[in-house]
């Protein structure tokens, strides 16, 4: 499957799966006493390169290559170092609201699998446009393929350094040029204040079942699904799919707040330490759906990640909902981001493994559901996870499991996570909003 990368062409964005605001840590600086035997070579290598290096280098660019390095160490693909602007890029999209064009886009292939080095082979692709924003208002398709950015083409370069050129603040304009079928276009559009849609919600099977479709969980989620399930449960609505396919993470934070508005209480998940110390995180508390007589159906699939399996996980492990379609990623740690000092950059580092209520670890394994339905074993439709779901709240005809070798395995790939001062649990930066 391929991932999806949401460019997010803002000065500052990050889609994190399942993280929770931290404190800054102050470190005290310097080498302690006890490990400066340690540090006598790294110091040596500085001196000489800083004084006899007959070339060109920053002494900041050789801290951050040194703070890198630690971190290429480390071999986690979910804790990494980055430079002060990619942290601040990365920050800034978490509130739900970033400056852009508000496109989702994705570099991929003609097969439809991910790929690095756009060109020939490897295209940039819109996969959506988000409602309301600029880029909708000038006219940009989902399917757009984008070739230039004012008049530069993007042949040899990344999906990251092609965002780089096309972020930039509200009230500034950029040029697009894209391949529209056979059609090449230039698009200008004025970047503006553009709002991501995390949360939708729609009434199927006749106004009797809320269909909410969670496609992250940024700063707003939480509150956006909250309004619309209070307004499905206004009109009169007890039965309820949560869609959590495709959905790779974002606020620990947004992910107890969902889940607490169907748990009533008890614990959500827990976090363990490098320590071994197991701590619960309780629901919050005041949920408008913990009423056992709403029933809950909610969908997983290989792309549902960290805080969509926490909230997934918490359902399944308190029987709240059943889960169903195919086996989830299987992120099980979470990310804390730190700023360091002087603009030298930031990190995000592994810092707990969190667990669901019954203190299942499904890192590497996934959540398996309830009722395995592969993207085609269900009917002829279109949506047979779907169909399934609304059959089992229906009361309908029992969904025979797929073989167990036609439910997808959790992906093998480790797409890198982020986070620090917040704390989170994502699979990786598959998204980005332009």
């Amino acid at each position: 499957m391929a991932l999806v990368i949401i460019a997010i062409l803002s000065g500052s964005a990050l889609f994190a799966s399942g993280f929770t605001l931290g404190l800054q840590q102050a470190l005290a600086p310097g080498t302690p006493t006890n490990e400066r035997d340690l540090f006598d070579p790294f110091w040596e290598a500085y001196r000489k390169i800083t004084t006899e290096y007959v070339g060109q280098v920053a002494p900041k660019e050789l801290v951050e290559g040194a703070i890198g390095g630690m971190f290429d160490a480390v071999d986690d693909p979910y804790s990494g170092y980055m430079t002060y602007d990619e942290y601040q890029e990365s920050l800034g999209g978490i509130s739900g609201e970033f400056e852009g064009i508000g496109a989702q886009m994705t570099s991929e292939t003609p097969d439809g699998a991910t790929c690095d080095t756009l060109g020939p082979a490897c295209a940039l692709m819109v996969v959506d446009v988000i409602r309301d924003s600029p880029a909708e208002q000038a006219g940009l398709l989902a399917g757009d393929a984008l070739t230039a950015v004012d008049g530069d083409p993007v042949q040899g370069e990344s999906l990251v350094e092609v965002v780089a050129r096309v972020k930039g603040p509200r009230g500034t304009e950029v040029l697009l040029t894209l391949l529209r079928g056979s059609e090449t276009l230039e698009l200008p559009i004025v970047r503006d204040v553009a709002r991501t849609e995390d949360v939708r919600a729609e009434v199927l099977a006749d106004g009797t079942v809320g269909y909410l479709d969670v496609a992250g969980f940024s700063g707003s989620a939480a509150d956006d699904f909250r309004d619309l399930l209070k307004e499905q449960l206004d009109a009169g609505i007890r039965r309820f799919v949560v869609d959590l396919r495709d959905d790779p993470g974002g606020f620990v934070d947004a992910a107890l707040a969902i889940a607490s508005e169907f748990i009533d209480d008890g614990p959500i998940y827990w976090e363990e330490y490098a320590d071994g110390r197991q701590v619960p995180t309780e629901a919050a508390g005041g949920g408008q759906a913990t009423d056992p007589g709403i029933a809950v159906a909610v969908l997983i699939n290989g792309g549902s990640a960290s805080a969509s399996e926490i909230l997934a996980g918490a359902l399944q492990d308190t029987g709240r909902a059943t889960l169903v379609g195919e086996r989830s990623f299987g992120k099980g740690t979470i990310q804390q981001w730190h700023l360091l000092a002087n603009e030298t950059g930031g990190f995000r580092l592994s810092v707990a493994k969190w667990l669901t209520p019954d203190r299942r670890w499904i890192h590497g394994e996934g959540l398996v559901p309830d009722v395995p339905v592969s993207t085609g074993s269900f009917g002829s439709s279109t949506d047979p996870q779907l169909d399934a779901a609304l059959d089992l709240l229906a009361g309908g005809p029992a969904v025979s499991p797929v073989p167990a070798a036609s439910v997808a395995p959790a992906p093998s790939t480790s797409p890198q996570a982020m986070g620090w001062p917040v704390r989170v649990s994502i699979t990786g930066p598959f998204r980005r909003l332009a």
